[in-house]
């Protein structure tokens, strides 16, 4: 199998990113460095807050910025693209636009995770920042899927920002049983059969596996299809 390197534009957050990165170095099946993807991470931490260009309705600034990354990763040579930050996805065709190499879909890709696995007319709460859940994206992709997306009320939400932009971001430590509390809100008050964790800082929160096991990670489906479009195998897999 040919083995192609990859394109990370991150920074959004650099936690994310670092998490994103370690995690790809833990799923791929390698034994020695040789074995591992060559990959080029442009760690822009500067880009425009993604959420607060959505509300204002100009993303403008962001598309400017993030277009010279997509320079920079054409000119590296690299044969895909992963963007580790869900709220960017509401420009995906506008990036997409810019270059000819393929930007991995982090929203659809997860969506067609979760309705291969919980079935159409499945209820899928999701737990994002205020710039994902608002600008329709994964609600429009649930949509295309046949599923049901739940997103929390407003008092939850604010919860959910307080995590990412007063904790994760700030790198100030986060209970998991705080997120975990979240979650089983969503499950059992909810009703939803199960969770996304759409936004990458939230990514960086450890789960107990009797939670996990009823969520599906965008970050973690990402860190997989850019394994595998690299070239390489997951690590585990025979």
């Amino acid at each position: 199998m040919e083995h192609k390197s990859l394109g990370v534009i991150g920074g959004m957050g650099p936690k994310a990113t670092s998490v994103f990165f370690d995690k790809i170095i833990d799923r791929t099946a390698a034994e020695r460095d040789q074995e591992h993807i060559d990959i080029v991470i442009l760690n822009h931490a500067t880009l425009p807050d993604r959420t607060g260009v959505i509300q204002s309705g100009d993303g403008r600034h962001f598309l400017s910025a993030v277009s010279k990354d997509l320079q920079l990763l054409e000119a590296a040579g690299v044969a895909n693209i992963a963007i580790p930050c869900n709220t960017s996805h509401y420009f995906y065709n506008d990036m997409q636009r810019m270059t000819n190499i393929p930007i991995i879909h982090m929203v659809d890709e997860t969506l067609k995770v979760i309705a291969g696995q919980y079935g159409e007319g499945s209820r899928v709460g999701v737990l994002a920042t205020n710039g994902t859940v608002s600008s329709g994206v994964y609600r429009r992709s649930c949509e295309a899927h046949g599923l049901e997306l739940y997103e929390p009320n407003a008092g939850l939400q604010e919860h959910v920002m307080d995590i990412i932009y007063n904790k994760v971001k700030k790198n100030l430590p986060v209970e998991s049983s705080e997120f975990e509390g979240i979650i089983e809100e969503l499950l059992s008050a909810a009703g939803c059969h199960c969770v996304i964790i759409a936004c990458t800082e939230l990514s960086c929160i450890p789960l107990r596996p009797e939670i996990a096991r009823h969520c599906v990670d965008a970050m973690n489906v990402l860190i997989e299809l850019s394994i595998i479009r690299s070239g390489k195998r997951l690590a585990g897999d025979s």
